[in-house]
């Protein structure tokens, strides 16, 4: 029987015979990616401006929504609870260009 062949750029395969005693270690990166679903700040005080129709495909699907203003999150709470976003309001007035990406 032979020995299984290990590839030669296998950072994590032993060295044949070492002078003298030594330990390896390898480290293997990886990316780790986290989605910001909510901004940190005064966005959580304030209801925001969102597309009717985002509105309900967030309900259907859990998705998260973008509002005017850029402000990213799954919407879950009573928006009559809390004021206006400053921002968003001077979008939809016509000061400012959306940030939601729509035309």
């Amino acid at each position: 029987m032979s020995e299984p062949q290990i590839p030669l750029d296998d950072p994590l395969a032993p060295e044949a015979q070492p002078s003298q005693p030594s330990t390896t270690t390898a480290v293997l990166e990886r990316e780790q990616v986290e989605e910001q679903l909510q901004e940190p700040g005064d966005h959580e005080r304030f209801s925001h401006y969102v597309r009717k129709e985002k509105i309900l495909e967030s309900a259907l699907s859990g998705d998260p929504v973008v509002a005017l203003c850029g402000k990213v999150w799954v919407p879950g709470r009573d928006p009559k609870k809390f004021p206006v976003c400053p921002t968003c309001k001077e979008i939809y007035d016509g000061l400012r260009a959306p940030q939601d990406g729509g035309e």
